[in-house]
């Protein structure tokens, strides 16, 4: 190894990679940069410049990685299979599987040209109607998601289909007994509400994101009045699912409170000043896009999802207490899983 590579394990060889890509994609051209984003992203990305234009390369971290983790090949598939539908994705290239090229396997797609926002309650657009249309949008591309015909699309064993909740429940309760460093009553008292009304399977099954949120969309904003998402990112967690826990894990992050400084909620604003809708007025939005007449056992779903992040959470922190992760924001979000799981305690007691 390099000095340079000993330093920055994200280096890629140009050399190599333009070697392999001549023959495997050389539509791209001839790779003459590439610069790793900022960011925290676990699939580290870059942004490739080539002779023909301008690319996005998403790798596996190089090293020893858990069995379904990073699962790039997952991403660029379903990429891949939304081409051409609804739901607006980067075009995508070339999937490489032979970790010897570059250290770890990897995709190219196409570098989308868009905004990201982070904060839900979206401070930096002056215009309260232009903030309603970005939810009305972000709605319409959920909706859209569930409804993509999984045969068609060639997904239909991209996951398991039926007893969604049953077999996340438990994997979560696992997850989270396997980190557990500490008693928290009132996690406790969740995974018992939780086991107690899991709902009856349904039998619905569509392709579900697993991270649906604000800062995983690109906007188009070049018309204020008609701002458009033009890709969805980051669909590493992507599998078939049960459509509810896009939509509750979406609403469960809009209740945290505004102040979180990683996962700025909507808690305690006044959404209606802000042009933002109401969680009622979202569902509702989102029911009549798919044509169904309400949601039963929203608590459920709602609760689920507070427990789910908790548990994702207590992860990274058992993780740092091992000396595997960067360990002061580790215990920052660690210190998150006891007021998500008030939260979902407090959510569950008004619905009472």
């Amino acid at each position: 190894m390099s000095k340079d590579n000993a330093k920055a394990p994200h280096v890629i060889d140009l050399a190599v990679l333009n070697s392999y890509l001549s023959s495997a994609c050389p539509s791209i051209g001839h790779v003459e940069s590439a610069d790793k984003f900022a960011g925290g992203q676990s699939n580290p990305t870059f942004k490739l410049t080539t002779d023909n234009g301008v690319y996005v390369l998403r790798r596996q971290p190089p090293g020893k990685l858990l069995k379904s983790a990073h699962a790039v090949d997952r991403e660029f598939r379903v990429i891949n299979a939304l081409q051409g539908s609804e739901v607006p994705v980067p075009k995508a290239y070339h999937l490489c599987v032979d970790a010897s090229v570059i250290g770890s396997m990897f995709y190219i797609m196409a570098y989308v040209e868009g905004d990201i926002f982070w904060n839900s309650a979206l401070p930096e657009i002056a215009s309260s109607t232009t903030r309603g249309v970005m939810y009305d949008e972000m709605n319409r591309v959920l909706a859209a998601l569930h409804s993509v015909d999984i045969e068609s699309a060639g997904l239909r064993d991209y996951g398991k289909p039926g007893s969604y909740f049953e077999r996340q429940l438990s994997r979560w309760t696992k997850q989270y007994r396997a980190s557990e460093l500490e008693h928290i009553e009132e996690i406790e008292s969740l995974i018992q509400y939780l086991e107690a009304n899991l709902p009856k399977d349904d039998g619905q099954v569509s392709l579900v994101h697993g991270d649906f949120r604000l800062d995983n969309m690109m906007f188009d904003m070049s018309d204020p009045k008609k701002p458009s998402v033009v890709a969805v990112l980051d669909w590493e967690l992507s599998t078939l699912g049960h459509p509810y826990a896009d939509l509750a894990y979406q609403c469960m992050q809009l209740r945290l409170p505004s102040n979180i400084a990683h996962a700025a909620g909507l808690g305690g604003l006044d959404r209606e000043q802000l042009g933002i809708p109401s969680e009622q007025e979202y569902i509702n939005a989102y029911c009549e896009r798919r044509g169904i007449d309400g949601i039963s056992n929203w608590t459920f779903y709602l609760a689920f999802s507070f427990f789910r992040l908790a548990a994702i959470l207590q992860g990274v922190v058992k993780r740092a207490h091992d000396g595997n992760a960067s360990s002061e924001k580790a215990m920052q979000l660690g210190a998150m899983v006891r007021p998500l799981a008030q939260i979902a305690n407090q959510t569950i007691h008004q619905s009472e």
